[in-house]
C-alpha cells in the first residue's frame, strides 16, 4: 500500500500467495484474453485476421515479457490491464458508462497505475471513432443536436478519467490513514502526494515527456531490433497513413476545420498522455513494465487498416499489406521474448551455482555456527565476475530479463537460499550495517571470492 498499489493484494491474492507459474499463468492469461476481446470491442474491429492480430500483440509485446519476469504480481496486473480497458469499454457502451468506468479506472491504478496511459490512449482512439458520424441534412436544430450528442459522448471518456483518478487518491489516503502509513519513495510515488512535478514546472515536464517518447520509441532497443521489424514498423506507417488520408476525404473532413484541428490537437497530445506517468512523478525510473501502452499503437494501426474500405483491388492489398507488416512484428517479438525467457532461466542457475558457492563458504569459515549474525554487504561485482550474458543486444531495455543475476540484496540472498538451498541464514539488515560499510577493515576486505572476504 505503501506503493500507492492498495487493491494489488486482492487482485494477486485469487492465486493465493504463493508463486505457483501454472495458475498465475493460467489466470493472467484469461485476463489477457478478456482485454484482447473488450480491446476489439471498443476499437470496433470486426475482421478476424485483425482481431488475431490484436490478441497476438498483446500477447508478445517485449513489455509483457517483461511482465513475466516479475510472475508473483504477474496476475494482478494483467487484472490491472483488463480493468483498464473495461473502463473505456463501459464509457463507449452505456450512457452513464462513466460510472462504473471510473470504478474499473480506480481498481486498475489500484493495482498497478502505469496503465494509467493505456486507459487514456484508449479513450482518444475511441472519441475518434465517434468523429466520422454523418451529420443530419441541413441546418437547423438536427445538425445542432447531432453535434451536441458527439460533445457529450466524448466528454463522458474525460468525467470517467477524472472520477476515477480521485476515487483511486481518496481509497489511498483513506487505507494509509487506517493503516497508519504514509507514501515510501519507491519510484517517486511519494512525489504524487507532495507536487513533486511542480518543482521542474509545465513546460519542463511536457519537454522531458516528449523527448522520452522520441528517445524510447527510436532509440528503446523494443519497437524494431533489425530491419525486418524496422521495415514492418515504416510498412504500417505508411498504411496508416493511407488509411487516414482515405477516410478524412471520404467523411469530407476538409469541410470541417473544427473536427480536422481537434483530431490533430489530440493526436499530438498522444505522446505526453503515453508519458503522463512522468508528469505525475518525474523521479520515476521508467521501466519496460511501464511502457506497455506503446502495443496500442500497433494494434490501433492494425484496427485502423482493416476498418478502412480503400475501395477495389487497392483495400486487397492494402490488407494483405498490413497482415503481413503485423505479422514479421509478432514473430520479430517472439523471437525476442523467447531470447529474454533462455537468460531468464540461465540467470537463474548462475544465481542457484553462486548461491551454492556462497553458502559453502559461509559454513565453511572458521567460527562459523548455525544462526550466527552475517553481514552481506555490497552487490556481485563485475571486476570478480565479467558479464556472461550473451543476450545484451536483445534484452538490454527489458527489465528482469537482462543480465546474470536474479538477487541483488541481503535479504534476496536470504531468502534464496533458505528456499532453494534449505539452509537458514542469519543475514543482518541493511540498516545494521551502517557503520561496518566504512570501517577500514572493510574497505582493505576482498570481494567474495577473494581468499580474505
Amino acid at each position: 500500500i505503501v506503493a500507492g498499489r492498495w487493491f494489488l493484494t486482492v487482485a494477486c491474492g485469487i492465486s493465493s500467495y504463493y508463486t505457483l507459474p501454472w495458475l498465475i499463468g493460467i489466470l493472467g492469461l484469461t485476463y489477457l484474453g478478456l482485454a484482447a476481446a473488450a480491446l476489439c470491442e471498443v476499437l470496433e474491429v470486426r475482421k478476424t485476421w485483425a482481431a488475431a492480430l490484436c490478441g497476438a500483440m498483446l500477447s508478445v509485446f517485449p513489455a509483457m515479457a517483461s511482465t513475466f519476469a516479475y510472475m508473483f504480481t504477474m496476475d494482478g496486473y494483467m487484472m490491472a490491464l483488463l480493468l483498464a480497458v473495461l473502463a473505456v469499454l463501459l464509457v463507449k457502451k452505456y450512457r452513464f458508462g462513466f460510472l462504473p468506468g471510473a470504478l474499473c479506472l480506480a481498481l486498475s491504478m489500484g493495482i498497478y497505475q502505469a496503465y494509467l496511459p493505456f486507459a487514456m490512449i484508449l479513450s482518444v482512439f475511441s472519441i475518434w471513432r465517434l468523429l466520422p458520424g454523418k451529420a443530419p441534412e441541413g441546418a437547423g436544430g438536427k445538425k445542432s443536436a447531432w453535434l451536441q450528442e458527439k460533445i457529450v459522448s466524448a466528454l463522458r471518456y474525460l468525467y470517467m478519467g477524472i472520477l476515477g483518478a480521485i476515487s483511486y487518491y481518496a481509497i489511498l489516503q483513506v487505507l494509509l490513514k487506517l493503516q497508519g502509513k504514509q507514501l515510501a519513495d519507491y519510484q517517486g510515488i511519494e512525489g504524487v502526494a507532495s507536487g513533486a512535478a511542480a518543482e521542474i514546472g509545465l513546460i519542463g515536464g511536457l519537454k522531458s515527456m516528449y523527448a522520452d517518447f522520441a528517445a524510447f520509441t527510436l532509440k528503446g532497443n523494443v519497437l524494431f531490433q533489425n530491419v525486418f521489424s524496422l521495415g514492418a514498423l515504416v510498412l504500417l506507417a505508411v498504411l496508416v497513413l493511407a488509411a487516414a488520408f482515405v477516410l478524412l476525404g471520404r467523411r469530407k473532413f476538409r469541410k470541417k476545420p473544427l473536427i480536422l484541428a481537434l483530431i490533430a490537437l489530440s493526436a499530438a497530445a498522444l505522446p505526453a498522455m503515453t508519458n503522463i506517468i512522468l508528469l505525475l512523478s518525474p523521479s520515476v525510473n521508467y521501466h519496460l513494465l511501464m511502457r506497455y501502452q506503446w502495443v496500442l499503437y500497433l494494434i490501433g494501426a492494425v484496427a485502423l487498416i482493416s476498418s478502412c474500405d480503400f475501395r477495389g483491388k487497392a483495400g486487397v492489398w492494402a490488407e494483405w499489406a498490413g497482415l503481413a507488416a503485423a505479422s514479421v512484428l509478432v514473430f520479430c517479438y517472439c523471437i525476442t521474448d523467447n531470447i529474454a525467457y533462455a537468460n531468464l532461466q540461465k540467470k537463474y542457475e548462475k544465481t542457484y551455482a553462486y548461491c551454492i558457492r556462497l553458502l559453502d563458504r559461509i559454513e565453511q569459515t572458521e567460527g562459523y555456527y548455525p544462526g550466527i549474525p552475517i553481514a552481506m554487504i555490497g552487490v556481485v561485482g563485475e571486476e570478480q565476475f565479467p558479464v556472461a550474458d550473451l543476450t545484451l543486444s536483445v534484452t538490454s531495455g527489458m527489465i528482469g530479463m537482462s543480465g546474470d543475476s536474479l538477487l541483488y540484496k541481503g535479504e534476496n540472498y536470504r531468502e534464496f537460499i533458505r528456499h532453494y538451498l534449505g539452509a537458514t541464514l542469519n543475514i543482518l539488515p541493511a540498516e545494521a550495517m551502517g557503520e561496518m560499510y566504512y570501517s577500514e577493515e572493510y574497505m582493505s576486505m576482498d570481494s567474495f571470492p577473494g581468499p580474505d572476504s
